[in-house]
C-alpha cells in the first residue's frame, strides 16, 4: 500500500508539467544585483511535496535533476542555485475510505513519509537540519544549511484519534492542513466530487483536532479546505491561520482559491496567504482531452502497481515523455499569471499578510517558473512592483515565520 501511495503521489506531481526544456542562466534569468539580494535573504517555502520523491527508486536529494528528464523539481543542487533555503516538507496523504482500516494504512504511510523527512536530515547534517521553532531558521540559513520544517497535508491519516496529532509534533510536524481533495472525518474539502458541503465546515472532530492543535503550537492549514472551514478555523483558532498554498478567487475564481473578503478576515486575524503556482488554479486553459485522457490512463495504471521499481520508474518517465511528445501541453500558465494572483494578495492585504508556497513536486510549476533554479524570478517580480527588500524578506520567509512563532507563544505548557 505504501508503494502505491507512491506511484499516486509522485504522479500527481507529473500532470501538470511539460517537456519542453527552456535553457536555464547561472543568475535564474535575472541581473546578477538581483540574483545577489535574493541569495541573501532567508527563502522559505511553506508546502513543497518534495518528500514523495525521497523514496522513488534511483533518486536523491543530493543529486541535480532536471524538470524536463525525471520531472522532479526540487533537490540539494538546485536549491542553493535557486536560493531556496528550505521550507515545510509535507507529509501528504492520498485521500482515502473514512474507515478503521483505511485510517491504519494512512497513518502507517504517513509516519513512514515523515520518517523519510527525518532520514533525509540525519544522512546529510551538513546540509539539512531539522527546525522546530520560528528561531532556527536563522541560524540554519546563516551556516549555509537547508532548513527542514515538517508539515501534514490531509489529517486524514489522523483517523478518528486527534491525539496522534501529537505523534506527530514529536516527531517535528508544525504545520497541519485538515482536507484535501476530498471531504474526510474532519473538515468539508474545497474540491470534493459532490459539490456538496459535509459539515458546513469543521466537523465536531474537526474542531476537536484544531484545540489539540492549538495546544501545541501547531500552525493549522486551511488550504484545500472550504470557506466554510476557513470560517470556522478564523473564529476558533487562538493562534494565527496560514494558507500554506493558495491562490485569489478574484483573478481566477476556482474553488481552491480564496476570495477578497476571506483575505481580508485572514489578515485581520494575523494569518497570511501563502501563493500557489498550481497552473489549473491559476487560470483557465484550453482544453486538451486527448493528452488529459492519456496522462489519466498512466495515472490509473501507476497506482495499481504495488511495486515500484527502477525500471517500473524508467517505463513511467517513458511513456511520460511519449505523452509530451504526442499531445504537447500548448497552453500552460505563466509566471505571469502566476504574479497576478501574488500581486492581486498584496494589493488587497499588503506585504505582511502574503507568503509563497508554489507547490513544487505536487503539481506547481509554470511556463518561465519550472522548478526552484527559477526562484529569483518572484524577487526581481516584487522590487519592479515597488515592494522594498524588506518586503521581499517578509513575503519570502518573514510572515510564515511570524505566524509559527504567534502559535508557540499561544500553546499551553
Amino acid at each position: 500500500m505504501r508503494n502505491a501511495y507512491l506511484m499516486g503521489a509522485a504522479l500527481v506531481a507529473l500532470l501538470p508539467i511539460a517537456a519542453q526544456a527552456q535553457p536555464k542562466s547561472a543568475t535564474g534569468g535575472v541581473s546578477k544585483q538581483v540574483y545577489q539580494l535574493h541569495q541573501k535573504l532567508i527563502t522559505l517555502d511553506s508546502h513543497l511535496d518534495t518528500p514523495a520523491s525521497l523514496d522513488l527508486p534511483d533518486w536523491s536529494i543530493e543529486d541535480e535533476h532536471g524538470v524536463h528528464s525525471d520531472y522532479t523539481q526540487v533537490d540539494l543542487p538546485r536549491m542553493k542555485k535557486g536560493g531556496l533555503d528550505g521550507g515545510f516538507w509535507a507529509i501528504y496523504t492520498g485521500q482515502g475510505p473514512l474507515t478503521i482500516e483505511g485510517f491504519r494504512k494512512a497513518r502507517d504511510f504517513a509516519l513512514l513519509r515523515g520518517m523519510s523527512i527525518r532520514s533525509m536530515v540525519a544522512a546529510d547534517p551538513d546540509n539539512f537540519t531539522l527546525a522546530l521553532e520560528a528561531k532556527d531558521a536563522a541560524p540554519i540559513a546563516a551556516a549555509g544549511k537547508r532548513i527542514v520544517y515538517m508539515s501534514i497535508e490531509n489529517a486524514y491519516p489522523l483517523g478518528e484519534d486527534v491525539s496522534l496529532i501529537k505523534t506527530f509534533y514529536d516527531m517535528g510536524v508544525r504545520v497541519s492542513g485538515f482536507a484535501h481533495f476530498a471531504h474526510n472525518q474532519f473538515a468539508d474539502s474545497s474540491t470534493d466530487p459532490s459539490k456538496k458541503p459535509r459539515y458546513g465546515g469543521l466537523s465536531p472532530l474537526g474542531k476537536e483536532l484544531l484545540k489539540e492543535m492549538n495546544r501545541l503550537g501547531i500552525v493549522p492549514d486551511a488550504s484545500h479546505s472550504s470557506d466554510q472551514v476557513l470560517d470556522d478555523l478564523l473564529a476558533l483558532s487562538t493562534t494565527p491561520v496560514l494558507l500554506t498554498h493558495s491562490g485569489c478567487k478574484a483573478v481566477y475564481d476556482h474553488p481552491r482559491n480564496i476570495d477578497d473578503d476571506h483575505l481580508k478576515a485572514l489578515a485581520a486575524k494575523g494569518g497570511v496567504i501563502q501563493m500557489n503556482a498550481y497552473g489549473a488554479y491559476l487560470r483557465a486553459s484550453k482544453p486538451n482531452p486527448e493528452r488529459q485522457k492519456a496522462l489519466m490512463a498512466l495515472y490509473s495504471q501507476m497506482r495499481e502497481d504495488a511495486k515500484v521499481s527502477p525500471e517500473a520508474r524508467t517505463a513511467m518517465l517513458a511513456k511520460r515523455q511519449e505523452i509530451d511528445r504526442l499531445y504537447p501541453d500548448t497552453d500552460r500558465p505563466t509566471f505571469d499569471d502566476f504574479m497576478a494572483h501574488m500581486l492581486h494578495a498584496l494589493k488587497v492585504v499588503g506585504p505582511d499578510h502574503v507568503g509563497i508556497g508554489l507547490d513544487w513536486d505536487g503539481g506547481g510549476g509554470v511556463v518561465g517558473m519550472e522548478d526552484v533554479v527559477d526562484l529569483p524570478k518572484i524577487t526581481d517580480a516584487l522590487l519592479k512592483a515597488g515592494y522594498s527588500e524588506a518586503d521581499v524578506q517578509k513575503i519570502w520567509s518573514g510572515n510564515v515565520l511570524r505566524v509559527l512563532a504567534a502559535a508557540e507563544a499561544g500553546k499551553q505548557k
